[in-house]
């Protein structure tokens, strides 16, 4: 079943974009493990779209829905135009990256450097509600370099809620962008989740999502005793098997598959098809590193990936035989 819905309040649970992580292979391998879950594109920018191939940055499997596109970008109208093409793709939703903070997203006067211009994104996030009928979001930090959280937080969630924007995701740390590097921006500044929840507060009909340091399906359940929604990012990508948690702890349903071995059962002919097309088998296999975590033979599968699938010619065998490597669990790891 394909979940393909427009409703802001169904955003319980989301897997962060992230550049260089989240591609159209990683989707649709998170996708097995859950139905529930929203998806989101790597960051894309507005000039990207609107001046590059659309078909291979913004083409995704139809089995990713709910699936997102997250641009990067400030000028309203290349945010509009972006936006429209996005829809017209059949993303389920926009999202403004108001939060990257590194040095070429702020010398392209986009990402977390926006949090000093509320206005300008406010002016984009209403040119992009004009042009599209998917919800349009933002995703933003608390603030950044000497920024006061309890305003800058606030008058960005509320410019951009007066100018129309369906939710706000909020990454509960500040960003330094003088003075840390983009790795350093993801854990040295302090995680305030209290300051996300007082947002919330502050704004009772807003759907508010919150997003940063979050390491677990069960720390996510009790942030939804705050707020709308929980982004997992680095978690559900450096252990994927987590996601096999999500449709049941938070959504009272059954996962697609019961353990990690037969959600690589139903990968095969997505990785065969796309072996068929051109692609490298480690452009996918990449993304199955973490996947055994806790498993005997995790380590073997994990080494034999490594120096067969970046083979020239590499097959779906290599991926066979790795996943021979791994004892079979029906059950789910513990977190």
């Amino acid at each position: 079943m394909i979940y393909k819905t427009n409703n802001i309040s169904d955003f319980r649970f989301s897997v962060a974009p992230m550049m260089d992580w989240t591609d159209r292979h990683c989707r649709v391998f998170h996708r097995l493990m859950s139905r529930r879950a929203r998806l989101y594109t790597e960051m894309l920018t507005t000039g990207a779209i609107i001046h590059g191939d659309r078909r291979r940055l913004l083409g995704f499997d139809a089995s990713e829905h709910p699936v997102a596109l997250q641009l990067g970008g400030s000028d309203p109208q290349d945010l509009a135009r972006s936006a429209k093409i996005g829809e017209d793709f059949g993303y389920d939703e926009v999202n403004l990256n108001v939060g990257c903070p590194s040095d070429r997203v702020k010398d392209g006067r986009f990402g977390a450097c926006l949090m000093a211009e509320p206005e300008l994104v406010a002016q984009g996030v209403a040119a992009m509600k004009r042009a599209v009928k998917i919800p349009v979001t933002v995703k933003c930090r608390i603030g950044i370099d000497d920024q006061d959280p309890e305003i800058a937080l606030d008058v960005l969630a509320r410019s951009v809620i007066a100018s129309g924007a369906d939710g706000l995701i909020v990454h509960a740390r500040k960003a330094w962008l003088n003075g840390l590097s983009p790795k350093e921006n993801r854990d040295i500044p302090p995680l305030d989740y209290d300051r996300v929840y007082r947002l919330k507060a502050a704004l009772p009909d807003v759907s508010v999502i919150i997003n940063g340091g979050i390491g677990s399906i069960a720390e996510a359940r009790r942030h939804l005793g705050h707020v709308d929604g929980v982004m997992l990012g680095r978690a559900a990508y450096q252990e994927p098997w987590r996601l096999l948690e999500v449709d049941r702890e938070l959504f009272g349903e059954a996962p697609p598959h019961a353990s990690m071995k037969d959600v690589f059962a139903a990968m095969l002919p997505y990785i065969e098809d796309q072996l068929a097309r051109g692609t490298r088998l480690h452009s996918m296999t990449r993304h199955f590193v973490g996947a055994f975590h806790g498993v005997p033979g995790a380590r073997a599968f994990r080494r034999h990936l490594a120096e067969n699938g970046v083979k020239a010619g590499a097959g779906v065998d290599v991926l066979r035989d790795a996943i021979e490597l791994v004892e079979d669990r029906k059950t789910l790891v513990a977190a």
